[in-house]
């Protein structure tokens, strides 16, 4: 048996609008709802990558902290090592200061003897070139005189006088036979002009010190009466020469002096006459060299 309702029209339309905008919401919410599946897939899909993210940052994390912890324990040993070296450091430096010290007190000391040293050679250098000054202010007066006495005696060039310089002194050498007869201590006539000559160019010259040297030739001489022999002749022919020298001129007696040497000093082997002479040697006074050096 069918009932058929009679419903109002109002009431069907309105229950058939509210159908329809059940329709509506539902197909709206279906739309939603599938929507909602696919972003809850992609969702997921992000959730899993992100897991898997999570366990590779976790692994990485943990191999970090592993790594951190060991970088830590080499920091730690560092430190220790670096406080360690610090203090052997310290410790090197301190004896090295030490050390430096010492060294510099002795090259303080050093120094001040090497001043001490360089002084009293700049002093020593100074006295010696004072000493050359005079040693060779002392050798041109040599060979000054020397000249003066070449040029003075050049009337007697070849017969038996010489005059040359040695050492610093000049040497005037006569032949026996310009003075003396054979034997004889007297000074013939040719003789005291050729020592009055020497005697007037050095009768200026004070600071000089004069040794006249008598020699003979080996033949021996024996006489009861003076001279008795060699050594006699050769010092009375230098004292009969150095009272010419001193009596006829302005020679003062105080710088000469005589001496004998007999036959001991010949020059000539083989010419006996030639070692028949004397030899009249003046130097410049040494005196004031030598008190030059005991001031110095």
């Amino acid at each position: 048996m069918i009932w058929v309702a009679c419903v109002p029209k109002k009431k069907f339309t309105e229950l058939t609008e509210k159908k329809h905008a059940a329709d509506t919401e539902i197909a709206t919410l279906r739309s939603h709802n599938e929507k909602l599946e696919a972003e809850k897939k992609e969702c997921d899909t992000q959730l899993t990558i992100s897991k898997k993210d999570i366990q590779k940052l976790s692994k990485d994390t943990t191999l970090l902290g592993k790594r951190n912890r060991e970088m830590s324990d080499q920091l730690d040993n560092l430190v220790v090592l670096n406080d360690t070296l610090t203090q052997k450091m310290n410790s090197i430096i301190s004896a090295s200061d030490k050390k430096n010290k010492i060294l510099l007190e002795e090259l303080r000391k050093k120094e001040v003897i090497l001043n001490e040293k360089e002084t009293v050679i700049v002093e020593r250098e100074t006295r010696l070139k004072q000493l050359e000054t005079m040693l060779a202010a002392k050798d041109s007066a040599s060979n000054a005189l020397k000249n003066k006495l070449s040029e003075a005696l050049s009337a007697f060039r070849n017969k038996g006088l010489t005059v040359t310089e040695k050492d610093g002194k000049v040497y005037v050498s006569m032949e026996a036979k310009l003075l003396f007869a054979s034997g004889s201590t007297a000074v013939d006539a040719s003789g005291k002009k050729a020592l009055q000559e020497i005697a007037a160019a050095l009768e200026n010259e004070n600071d000089v010190e004069i040794v006249v040297e008598g020699h003979t030739d080996t033949d021996k001489l024996y006489s009861s009466s003076i001279p008795r022999d060699n050594w006699e002749l050769s010092v009375l022919r230098a004292t009969e020469v150095v009272k010419i020298l001193s009596e006829q001129s302005m020679v003062k007696p105080q710088i000469l002096s005589a001496a004998g040497r007999g036959e001991f000093h010949p020059i000539d082997s083989e010419d006996k006459a030639k070692n028949r002479r004397i030899e009249i040697i003046i130097q410049p006074s040494m005196k004031e060299i030598y008190q030059w050096i005991d001031k110095n």
